[in-house]
């Protein structure tokens, strides 16, 4: 076997999901399986640069997990030729920037999404990347769950007939951080600063819909704050500008008709924080992140709507569960291996920044719809 380095300038680390899911869970994972095997003898050792505007911060990871590279100059870290990769997880705000000049620099570019404030800046950066020939991934975490690859192989075998609907449930309640702490960091409830759900949700809703259903030709959606005010890291008031809630219904390709409701205002009355019923003329099945449960038409019990007596079954279980039949590792890390490999031994990848892009245009097309009050198509979008 022959190992073989790879630099990774790895952009925000020092956030949540910087941090738990793409640093530990997967490039410092890797790290401790060995590196990833290629299959052609050679392993690749992911070597993580870690790069933010804290110092400290980055230092204080870097000293728990042994490495050695931290930089707060990312033009000189891009410079660097020994660096092969850029990923970025910063807030969306300062992403679109910082991923152009990694493109400029000719390194491959892999990032978390949104890929930018706007459908322009987006498929500008799906052009620019195309145009320099690098290499380029977007993070599509959702489709390498458990529950969801469980319900794509439901998909991909047929088992729902023709699919009619897909029911999607998101979210949790965020406190508002008066007298607990808040989950999430403030910047996500202000629009001055890129926040709000359907930025952040519905580039995960559109890539979802697309991989297991078809691709979404139309939304209409409502987004509201239902929350007006939120205290900050420091325990200040602030005025919550960005959506925090977003009713969404999306027409898909060959008919199916998709309604997702997604919150952080909502308090959590079902097995999982997100969970989809797909329903078809064959079976239903409901899925979330692990778990995935059918009901096949040959054994649909027949409810019978009577308002004045107790109900006498237990809905729940006449489902059957779908068995896990393989091991499921990380979704992030699944995704990274499957980047590394497109990169450097050429495998086949599609998760690009122009997958990224529609994920975007959803997003403003979503707010769009819900700024009018009326539905709107939603355009095929190439480079």
């Amino acid at each position: 076997m022959t190992r073989k380095t790879v630099r990774i300038a790895m952009n925000g680390v020092t956030g949540r999901m910087g941090y738990r899911q793409h640093l530990v869970r997967s490039i410092l994972a890797l790290r401790e399986q060995g590196g990833l095997d290629l299959g052609d003898g050679t392993v690749l050792w992911p070597e993580p640069i870690l790069l933010g505007r804290r110092e400290h911060a980055l230092r204080k990871i870097a000293g728990r997990h042994g490495l050695e590279h931290v930089s707060t100059d990312l033009d000189a870290v891009l410079a660097d030729p020994s660096v092969d990769l850029y990923f970025d997880s910063q807030v969306t705000s300062a992403r679109e920037e910082a991923l152009a000049k990694a493109i400029a620099a000719g390194k491959h570019v892999y990032t978390e999404k949104p890929t930018a404030t706007g459908l322009d800046g987006a498929l500008r950066l799906a052009r620019l990347a195309h145009d320099k020939g690098v290499k380029h991934g977007v993070v599509q975490d959702k489709i390498f769950l458990p529950g969801l690859l469980k319900l794509k192989r439901l998909v991909d075998g047929g088992f729902f007939g023709r699919i009619l609907s897909v029911r999607g449930e998101f979210g949790y309640w965020v406190f508002e951080g008066d007298w607990q702490p808040a989950q999430r960091p403030s910047w996500n409830y202000r629009a001055q600063d890129g926040g709000g759900i359907v930025v952040d949700m519905f580039p995960h809703w559109e890539y979802v819909l697309h991989e297991l259903f078809g691709r979404v030709t139309s939304v209409q959606a409502l987004a509201t704050t239902h929350i007006p005010q939120r205290w900050d890291e420091q325990g200040k008031p602030y005025d919550a500008t960005a959506d925090d809630a977003a009713y969404g219904i999306f027409e898909l390709e060959g008919g199916a008709v998709a309604q997702i409701n997604s919150s952080w205002a909502v308090r959590v009355h079902r097995d999982e924080l997100v969970e989809f019923q797909v329903d078809g003329t064959e079976g239903s099945a409901v899925a979330g992140l692990r778990g995935c449960r059918v009901q096949h038409r040959g054994a649909t019990p027949k409810p019978v709507w009577n308002p004045d007596i107790p109900a006498t079954e237990v809905f729940r279980d006449q489902w059957q569960e779908v068995p896990d039949n393989t091991e499921f590792d990380n979704g992030f890390k699944a995704q990274w291996e499957l980047f590394l490999k497109h990169v450097y031994a050429d495998a086949p990848y599609h998760w690009d920044l122009l997958a990224g892009a529609r994920g975007v245009q959803l997003a403003e097309l979503g707010l769009r719809s819900s700024a009018e009050g009326r539905r709107i198509d939603v355009p095929e979008i190439s480079l």
